[in-house]
């Protein structure tokens, strides 16, 4: 049988984005953000501060609470050569949390800039941390693709990863910005709630909620979750095949709690902030499809490959899945689960547990604009041309929608 996704053409995702619509900085108050309301084809538009008013009592938010790490670092060659490192993920460790507390020595997947000006000698970045004067050190190890495996040295066994970060590196903002990372990055490129390092992206969908925000929607009956989805570099790269169906989707990694899964399973409804608590819920789906069909002795394979979810005709429930994925955890004795997602949400997909989505406006031809595609049909069109019509501002920096399908 022929499968939709593999007939889809990158050219019908696409729009005309004028440059002067794209947020180049955040608003002075989150919360001030334009929002455009999308429910069952109806379009308005209202203030970020009222989005309490559309979201149904009895409901849970699912917040991802990842924290955008400073990740881009600038090594000066003895020639004067300006190269830049970027941080993807850990490698050895690869354990996020270890990763950060490592002293001495540790290993990135990494993208660096300028890269022909680095041939095979070691770079180093003189730092003052806490009154130390410490040396980091870097060293091509192999390259794979497109990244680099670059392993990291400093002089000073007090000093962790994290602190050497904190203080020389950058705030990865994206590229389309076309300007240098500023002070106001550090806060402002971060959600109020992030807190477990490990994105080299925001998940911007959660910049415009502040504390009033929350207090609105408690009042109002809903609850609150929160997830962890360690963005990728990933989230930036464009369709460049005609085909969807060729373009390999990015992997990100991401943690769910036991108490999340439960309270999902009570939920009237699951309303999504951003597109990678989309990814991690859907996946989760999939993850107990797999719990259901375990055999005794085997191990839970808990990497969700890009396609498996449109050849895999499943009709069970949203409750079954995440029960039988809870009682494995349980059987196991885990308190958290550690997944692994290359998900790819295009027009076809059937949503399994995501039943509202909150997002800001994506780029042309990208896999986040086709997952909005997914979540409301042809009538992404709709929004994006009311969005244009009406002075929203676009991408990471710029404003808010509810879709309510």
């Amino acid at each position: 049988m022929q499968i939709k996704y593999q007939n889809l053409q990158i050219d019908d995702y696409e729009y005309s984005l004028p440059s002067e619509r794209i947020a180049k900085y955040p608003l002075l108050k989150r919360d001030d953000s334009n929002l455009l309301v999308y429910e069952k084809g109806n379009l308005s538009k209202n203030q970020f501060y009222n989005i309490h008013n559309y979201l149904p009592s009895g409901a849970t938010l699912v917040f991802n609470n990842t924290k955008v790490i400073q990740a881009r670092l600038l090594f000066r060659k003895e020639t004067g050569a300006l190269i830049e490192i970027f941080c993807l993920e850990p490698v050895d460790p690869s354990d996020y949390v270890l990763a950060f507390q490592e002293k001495e020595k540790i290993t990135w997947k990494c993208i660096v800039g300028n890269l022909k000006k680095w041939k095979d000698q070691e770079l180093s970045l003189r730092l003052i941390i806490n009154k130390h004067e410490i040396v980091l050190k870097a060293r091509k190890i192999k390259s794979e693709e497109n990244a680099q495996f670059i392993e990291f040295t400093w002089n000073n066994n007090s000093i962790s990863f994290s602190e050497i970060l904190e203080t020389a590196g950058l705030t990865p903002i994206p590229p389309y910005l076309n300007r240098e990372s500023e002070e106001i990055d550090k806060e402002r490129y971060q959600t109020i709630y992030s807190k477990l390092k490990g994105s080299v992206a925001a998940p911007t969908a959660g910049l415009h909620f502040t504390d009033e925000v929350f207090k609105k929607i408690l009042i109002k009956g809903l609850d609150f979750e929160e997830i962890t989805l360690h963005v990728g570099a990933g989230t930036f790269k464009p369709v460049k095949s005609s085909l969807i169906v060729d373009h390999e989707m990015h992997t990100e990694h991401f943690v769910v709690r036991k108490s999340s899964i439960q309270k999902l399973i009570k939920s009237k409804k699951i309303v999504a902030v951003g597109t990678t608590s989309v990814r991690t819920i859907e996946s989760l789906y999939w993850l107990g499809i797999r719990a259901i069909n375990l055999k005794d002795g085997f191990e839970l394979d808990t990497h969700i490959s890009q396609w498996e979810a449109y050849a895999n005709i499943q009709t069970n429930t949203k409750n079954s899945t995440l029960q039988a994925l809870l009682d494995f955890m349980e059987t196991n004795q885990l308190n958290e689960i550690y997944a692994s997602t290359q998900i790819m949400i295009v027009p076809g997909y059937k949503f399994r547990l995501v039943d509202i989505l909150i997002t800001n406006f994506h780029q042309p031809r990208s896999t986040l604009l086709l997952l909005i595609a997914a979540f409301i049909g042809n009538n992404w069109k709709k929004v994006y041309d009311f969005a244009l019509k009406n002075e929203f501002r676009f991408l990471s920096y710029g404003d808010s929608s509810v879709l309510i399908p």
